[in-house]
């Protein structure tokens, strides 16, 4: 029997053991646990392998930065603030002691960003790429975190950063000439390659999500795909403009250059930026906190009672996407 995809194995392979409430059925990126009276605690886990999540010749540094920031970004689409983690890491024979303490400084720089700190693991020998597996623990007060669920029509679907901007950058680090064909400058490839290797870490959306978000998820696997799951649980749906995905200047400029590259970008993954729903009540207020919190949110889409996510070109028009995001399997 050939492999399923991963929802299809999440749900009929382990969602049966998840038997505490606090698991969400497995339907979500965190697992979100009653420890105290005063506190919940969120639960993240990522796994990156080389030459599928970062390239082998990243800088190590980058690497390591990278590992953490996916996970951090998983906490703060909950509303959470980091705690702790633990990593764990399956090590090729020919690692050597300063390519790990590069990676190790990756990873101390994104605690310093965060606050949040190792407390444990496991290594050990692998034959196959090196493979890294960090769990992160966050904390919120009780019954504060925000989970995937609560959409509903009417509320404005908003956007913590730039779509597609990873998806450019790793392109460019596998074909630098793809620079002359976008028309990039020298300062464009630099931010979009740093954008790939060193995904933004938005602890300080963490608040706001808290005060303000009916439901939230990361763009992790495409802004479609991760819409879609947002919407899917709550049953409802969006139409999003093209007009509102926020893109950086040069993805505009490769946009320009090729405008084919549109749906690539809305399907790419990697963005690591929160999404959130916010009642229509709510969003003046929330924008203008927005604005005094040095973050940044986007309006991208008003939810709809459709049960149906479209991508809708200049006339209005749905476009027909190859793919939503990314999977693994």
């Amino acid at each position: 029997m050939a492999m399923a995809e991963e929802f299809d194995i999440i749900a009929r392979i382990f969602a049966p053991l998840a038997k505490d409430s606090g698991a969400l059925g497995l339907k979500d990126d965190a697992a979100v646990l009653t420890i105290t009276d005063d506190h919940q605690l969120v639960v993240t886990c990522d796994t990156l392998v080389s030459g599928v999540h970062f390239l082998k010749d990243d800088p190590p540094a980058s690497i390591g930065y990278k590992a953490l920031a996916v996970n951090m970004s998983d906490l703060t689409a909950k509303g959470a603030h980091g705690y702790v983690y633990t990593l764990s890491l399956a090590l090729p024979p020919d690692t050597e002691m300063d390519w790990l303490e590069a990676f190790a400084g990756g990873l101390s720089e994104a605690q310093d960003l965060t606050g949040i700190s190792l407390i444990g693991g496991d290594t050990t020998a692998t034959s196959g790429p090196f493979v890294i597996t960090i769990t992160a623990l966050g904390l919120v007060q009780h019954e504060a975190a925000i989970t995937r669920l609560g959409a509903k029509p009417g509320d404005r679907l908003y956007v913590g950063g730039p779509i597609g901007d990873s998806y450019l950058g790793l392109k460019l680090l596998e074909d630098p000439s793809l620079a002359n064909t976008w028309a990039l400058s020298s300062e464009d490839v630099a931010y979009l390659t740093d954008y790939y290797r060193r995904p933004p870490i938005a602890t300080g959306a963490a608040l706001l999500i808290r005060n303000f978000a009916k439901a939230s998820i990361d763009v992790s696997d495409g802004l479609v795909a991760d819409v879609e799951k947002l919407c899917s649980v709550s049953h409802v749906g969006a139409d999003i403009d093209t007009a509102s995905i926020p893109f950086s200047s040069a993805a505009r400029k490769a946009l320009s250059a090729a405008p084919s590259l549109l749906e690539y970008l809305v399907a790419g993954g990697d963005d690591y930026v929160p999404l959130i729903a916010v009642s229509e009540t709510s969003a003046d207020l929330f924008e203008s906190e927005v604005a005094e919190h040095a973050v940044v949110f986007y309006q991208l889409a008003t939810i709809t009672g459709s049960e149906e996510v479209r991508v809708l070109d200049d006339g209005g028009r749905a476009i027909k996407l190859k793919s939503k995001g990314f999977s693994h399997f």
